[in-house]
């Protein structure tokens, strides 16, 4: 097969959480311009909607499926819809998430436990039932949404590291367990990024200054900048990378 071929993902199925705006939303226009029929997913019916005849007035291949990731039940519910209605999920892309900031020492526990659900629980709810259906076909790619905060820390926003330490380990245990089914799990790290997340962090002038400064590419991260990597880690291209964080960071776990 030629090389180029191998990054193709026409025939398959990409389930994408999270993916009604900002960077999941570009994962998901990234992997249907590789030929891969999307799925989207939010919890808000209007807005997935809209993002569904966007990518359809592209041109791709695009269903969407609105339900609850931090709900275990809907989860499989929805899942075996997926399934039986559209096709098997051949990739699954963990891309929801959600930032509170706030002083560790002012952190509200109901904050807490809302965050990590979003941010941690859904990997576990969604992985391990799409895998438990990839396991029996032999194979299938998940890739889940890692971060710079996998790695290092900033003021404010000591839960969301943790949450996305976390996953970048429970990324590793899903390749350890689930590598022997023909199953390869990889992380996706985005660095700083223009997304609804950072709106604020754009538009301070002292962080952004601080930001381009330690930033190799000297400049904030566009979410088409994502795109080649999804489908690196979605594709045959692949096919031997497992349990491997990929960071798009424009340099900065590099230099910081």
């Amino acid at each position: 097969m030629n090389l180029l071929d191998t990054f193709r993902l026409t025939g398959r199925r990409a389930l994408i959480t999270g993916s009604s705006g900002g960077i999941g939303l570009a994962l998901a226009r990234a992997l249907g311009q590789a030929g891969a029929h999307v799925i989207l997913n939010g919890r808000n019916p209007d807005k997935l909607a809209l993002a569904a005849q966007a990518l359809q007035a592209e041109g791709l291949t695009v269903s969407a499926r609105a339900f609850d990731v931090t709900d275990a039940s809907a989860v499989s519910l929805a899942v075996d819809a997926i399934e039986a209605g559209i096709g098997v999920i051949d990739i699954l892309v963990n891309n929801a998430g959600m930032q509170i900031r706030n002083p560790l020492h002012e952190f509200a526990d109901d904050d807490w436990h809302t965050l990590m659900k979003t941010n941690l629980d859904s990997v576990y709810y969604v992985g391990k039932t799409v895998a438990k259906k990839m396991i029996p076909r032999g194979q299938g790619k998940i890739i889940n949404i890692c971060s710079v905060q996998s790695e290092m820390g900033r003021p404010g926003i000591a839960p969301y590291t943790a949450s996305k330490g976390a996953v970048k380990m429970l990324t590793k245990g899903m390749a350890i367990d689930w590598g022997q089914f023909g199953i390869n799990v990889n992380g996706l790290g985005p660095g700083y990024f223009k997304t609804e997340l950072t709106e604020k962090l754009v538009a301070d002038p002292a962080f952004t200054a601080w930001l381009v400064e330690h930033t190799p590419s000297r400049r904030w991260g566009d979410v088409e900048d994502l795109g080649g990597a999804v489908v690196f880690l979605a594709s045959d291209a692949s096919r031997f990378v497992n349990g491997h964080i990929l960071y798009v960071d424009g340099g900065v776990t590099a230099t910081l």
